[in-house]
């Protein structure tokens, strides 16, 4: 079917080359250059800024005790947050500076276990 349609777009015909020659329609062809970049948005654009717009998320949720992973593998817990960098401790008396673009993941978030243990506390 794709082919058929493909065909379509470029000779003006269903059945492959035409008589004429000379062409088909120009809406066809425009039809189908449409439909591929239609296509290429749903398949690559989309969900692309999606994963961009949740990591942007899950680094602005950072805050002081959370337990983080980061691009490097290096496991740490944020001691300090600053506009654009964190501080983390990955051991006794060892605390590195990163940038926030360099956290990968969240392991456990201090405001999450907050809000558990607050939720637990209102159901006794």
């Amino acid at each position: 079917m794709i082919t058929q349609l493909f065909a379509y777009g470029m000779t003006g015909t269903t059945g492959g080359a035409s008589g004429t020659g000379a062409g088909g329609s120009p809406y066809g062809l425009i039809f189908m250059i449409i439909a591929i970049f239609a296509v290429m948005y749903f398949l690559m654009i989309r969900p692309q800024q999606r994963q961009k717009r949740q990591q942007q998320d899950l680094l602005s949720r950072v805050v002081k005790g959370d337990k983080i992973i980061t691009m490097g593998g290096i496991h740490g817990t944020v001691v300090g947050v600053k506009d654009s960098t964190v501080i983390i401790k990955i051991a006794d008396n060892v605390k590195v500076e990163l940038n926030r673009a360099a956290i990968s993941k969240i392991v456990s978030s201090k405001s999450t276990r907050t809000q558990t243990s607050t939720q637990e506390e209102a159901g006794k």
